[in-house]
């Protein structure tokens, strides 16, 4: 599938980026069930799938709803038309409380794209009737990812010894 074919949801546009969703194709070609070549991977950056992407597609198939609408996102750079990362929410949320997860392949970092899909996604999720808060946790080791959340107008709630973890609330909402 390429990152322009249609899917069951609707892509979240963003300024420079499309948040187009996983489908189970999409799973299974960053997983190397399909031939080198095929046609999703001229599609690719040349460095994804990452790590991450590689982890979330091997959990599409136990977690079968992050395959809707709240699920994961494929990362396109709309410029290129390339898959460039991915940025997901681990649905359905507990007590009005949902976790993001993002990552962007090397090549393309450094230019605010997680930032802007992070933000893009969490403003999507505070839209759900029954999400008040995104939550999202990184290693302190990783001043970038920390840096992604603050640009993203995340908070910082709280700090332990090696994570941090941050939250974006609804307006309105009371943080406790």
């Amino acid at each position: 599938m390429t990152p322009t074919s249609s899917s069951a949801h609707p892509v979240l546009p963003t300024d420079r980026l499309d948040l187009r969703s996983w489908s189970a194709a999409d799973a299974d070609a960053v997983l190397g069930h399909e031939a080198p070549g095929d046609a999703a991977q001229a599609h690719w950056a040349h460095d994804f799938p990452a790590e991450g992407d590689r982890v979330i597609a091997g959990l599409l198939g136990q977690n079968p709803v992050w395959l809707g609408a709240y699920g994961h996102r494929l990362v396109v750079e709309r410029e290129s038309g390339l898959v460039v990362g991915s940025v997901g929410l681990f649905w359905p949320p507990g007590e009005g409380t949902v976790e993001l997860g993002y990552g962007i392949v090397a090549s393309r970092r450094g230019r605010g794209y997680a930032s802007e899909a992070a933000r893009a996604l969490a403003d999507f999720a505070l839209a759900a009737p029954e999400v008040h808060t995104v939550v999202a946790t990184v290693e302190l080791s990783n001043p970038a990812s920390v840096r992604v959340l603050e640009k993203a107008g995340f908070r910082r709630r709280s700090t332990g010894a090696e994570t941090a973890r941050y939250a974006l609330s609804a307006p309105g909402h009371q943080e406790r």
